[in-house]
């Protein structure tokens, strides 16, 4: 629930920006020693990557497409060509994962998390090759977000499939590749869809832990899991971006750098403005 302090807060971010995706100072002290250094030879570039930024943010949270962005922010092409230099370079993956780790010591806990959650969430995809796969379960056809999640709903990993993939096999890249990201990861937790017997395996060849929790033997409608609840705020936070409410992307790469954009740039605002 907002309080008048939070409010107040609020309107110290939005004093002097034009949108309230742009980058405050205190955010772009955190990302400018992140992003590509000038090449020593040849024409000094003229644009500006703090605009290219608040360019690309505008346009994931307001959900418009690249032609529709302000021209204030320069041409579209230009902010485009940055976009997709700046996803080969896996900027908004790297920014990401600095800023949960700077976000996890603010919060006194260890930079690479221990514990981890998995889920999956399945969004229509009208842009991918084939329209993608069906999700019979959700009626749904379109991707599916695989995600794993430290147990205060950061975003740790994302393996993106068509709809169509079950749970578990999503999950089984997950466990391969995520302790390359988060080596001290040990534990994690599931729902039902993800006891299965190839995953259980895997996970066991991996070192790590599955723990699966279940619904309650007499439970009757929606009711919080322990762990589970904190997948589902994440999933919230990613769909508050109306960019990624769909995914529109034909590219899987550059859907993932949308998804690592947007939670970013919620660890971004958390680290660079602390709560009092």
């Amino acid at each position: 629930m907002w309080t008048k302090e939070h409010r107040k807060r609020q309107l110290a971010f939005e004093r002097g920006r034009r949108y309230p995706t742009d980058l405050t100072d205190a955010e772009w002290e955190q990302v400018r020693p992140l992003l590509p250094k000038p090449l020593g030879c040849g024409r000094k570039p003229e644009v500006d990557l703090r605009e290219v930024l608040n360019a690309i943010r505008y346009m994931a949270r307001s959900g418009g497409g690249w032609r529709m962005l302000p021209v204030h922010f320069g041409p579209w092409q230009t902010v485009y060509w940055w976009f997709r230099r700046l996803v080969r370079r896996l900027l908004f993956q790297t920014v990401h994962d600095v800023m949960l780790m700077l976000d996890r010591e603010r919060a006194g806990r260890e930079a690479s998390p221990t514990a981890g959650v998995v889920d999956s969430q399945t969004v229509k995809a009208p842009h991918a090759p084939g329209g993608g796969g069906y999700d019979a379960a959700k009626r749904t056809k379109g991707r599916k977000r695989h995600v794993a999640v430290d147990t205060d709903g950061r975003l740790l990993m994302v393996n993106l499939t068509t709809a169509d993939v079950q749970d578990a096999t999503g999950a089984e890249e997950i466990v391969r590749a995520v302790r390359k990201r988060w080596p001290w990861l040990k534990h994690l937790f599931a729902d039902g869809a993800y006891d299965r017997g190839r995953l259980a395996s895997l996970a066991a060849y991996k070192d790590f832990t599955l723990e699966v929790v279940r619904k309650l033997p007499d439970q009757k409608g929606f009711q919080v899991l322990p762990r589970r609840w904190v997948v589902e705020r994440t999933f919230g936070w990613i769909t508050r971006w109306r960019r990624l409410v769909r995914d529109y992307e034909k590219r899987l790469d550059v859907s993932d750098a949308m998804i690592h954009l947007s939670m970013g740039a919620l660890l971004l605002r958390r680290v660079a403005h602390p709560d009092p």
